[in-house]
């Protein structure tokens, strides 16, 4: 059964950073390509960035490019994002998803990212 844990979300500042992990179980984690996702209060789900398999190809949303780091660790079955110069409109909730076809098939119960003064 495939099992996708978020965790590392919280409250921070502007111009702060957070690490977010994304624990996997249940497949074989180093062969997909995984995504984050968010969603912010009141708003549809925004892709957020993607990355291969493999690790060595990314893509990020304009709206994150420079500031946020997709990495992966397959030996862990870990996906990470570390995001820095975190911005009042980052606050969502971020999701990691198993990424299937052009789109999703599994996704993770979400954290919670919170950006205030």
């Amino acid at each position: 059964q495939v099992h996708l844990v978020e965790s590392g979300g919280g409250l921070v500042q502007p111009g702060g950073s957070l690490r977010l992990s994304c624990a996997a179980s249940g497949f074989t984690f180093s062969s997909y390509a995984m995504s984050w996702v968010r969603q912010a209060p009141g708003k549809g789900l925004e892709w957020v960035s993607a990355i291969h398999s493999g690790g060595g190809s990314t893509s990020y949303a304009d709206s994150v490019k420079g500031r946020f780091t997709t990495s992966r660790d397959n030996a862990k079955n870990t996906l990470y994002l570390q995001m820095n110069s975190l911005k009042l409109e980052d606050t969502a909730v971020y999701y990691c998803a198993k990424t299937y076809g052009l789109g999703y098939d599994y996704w993770g119960q979400g954290t919670q990212v919170t950006v205030s003064s």
